[in-house]
């Protein structure tokens, strides 16, 4: 009975009795916060998870996206060459004057007898200009600004792009 006294005169201490409630207080909240680290590492197990598949959806979805960004910009690209072939070939309205302007000299060419020399003589050296203005530069700036560089200046005229007739009344 020996021990049964000794166990019993340490609960009757004060001291012990403090000492044993405290860790059975801190045994609990050991196992409290033992349960709890292991819930939250689950929880923080679950999201990394769900923050990888997020991140590999994410991952695709860009992929998609620059593919898509780069099929724009090829038909972009595309469609800009397209406009700019299209813009060099001449339209239905360009064909049209063309027309109109070629029948007006065969026209002139029946009812003035005049016209024709003079017509060819002006077309070679239209035809002359152009070839020397696709040469070099300096005729390419004659050309872009509508300085002419023959002899039509000679009697003091200034050189128009219209087609004038002499009259032969006047002269």
């Amino acid at each position: 009975m020996e021990e049964a006294s000794w166990f019993s005169t340490i609960l009757s201490n004060p001291f012990f009795r403090g000492l044993l409630i405290g860790l059975l207080v801190a045994l609990i909240l050991w196992l409290r916060s033992v349960f709890k680290i292991r819930q939250l590492t689950a929880d923080i197990n679950k999201l990394r998870e769900h923050l990888q598949t997020k991140f590999e959806l994410e991952s695709t979805e860009n992929e998609r996206r620059k593919s898509e960004i780069n099929k724009l910009r090829q038909e972009r690209d595309n469609l800009r060459n397209t406009l700019q072939v299209l813009n060099q070939k001449p339209g239905k309205v360009e064909i049209r004057q063309a027309q109109i302007y070629q029948k007006a000299v065969e026209i002139m060419f029946e009812k003035s007898p005049g016209f024709a020399p003079a017509w060819q003589i002006t077309m070679k050296e239209a035809e002359e200009e152009m070839r020397s203005a696709e040469k070099g530069l300096l005729p390419f700036f004659k050309r872009m600004t509508g300085v002419s560089s023959s002899g039509s200046n000679e009697q003091g005229k200034s050189h128009s792009n219209t087609l004038e007739l002499e009259d032969p009344a006047k002269g």
